[in-house]
């Protein structure tokens, strides 16, 4: 989430029971990740989560129906309605969605998670760069 004088990133390990002895971690701060997951007694990742700092949001699913923008926020327990992002709300603040760097004018829960659909959520002043792709590359 970009704005506000600042960047917020997605943290890792949204989705995954981080404290499981299944769950692997490696490294740490902004290098921190959370994967080959082994064995757990329980379930110990949802079909939507994040393994590390990239801001990559993984959708694994058996379902044929897709995944939504707001049952990963649920996940990762942040408010997301069309008039607030976490404690920020409209319309004391400016919240603008960014979806592939256009602006995305309808509900920010439903909003569709496909493959290398580039997200961006700018609350207060937009930065003069909305990110529209991002370089899959080099995973």
């Amino acid at each position: 989430m970009a704005g506000l004088d600042r960047f917020v990133s997605v943290p890792p390990g949204i989705g995954i029971h981080i404290h499981y002895p299944g769950v692997h971690r490696s490294g740490s701060g902004t290098d921190l990740a959370y994967g080959s997951i082994k064995r757990c007694k329980q379930r110990c990742i949802s079909p939507l989560h994040t393994h590390d700092t990239t801001g990559i949001l993984h959708t694994e699913t058996a379902t044929v129906s897709p995944n939504r923008l707001g049952q990963f926020f649920t996940e990762w327990g942040v408010r997301l309605t069309p008039s607030c992002v976490a404690r920020y709300c409209r319309p004391k603040t400016s919240i603008a969605i960014y979806v592939n760097g256009k602006r995305f004018r309808g509900d920010p829960r439903t909003l569709q998670l496909s493959t290398h659909r580039e997200v961006a959520i700018v609350i207060g002043k937009p930065p003069s760069d909305i990110p529209s792709t991002y370089d899959f590359s080099s995973l």
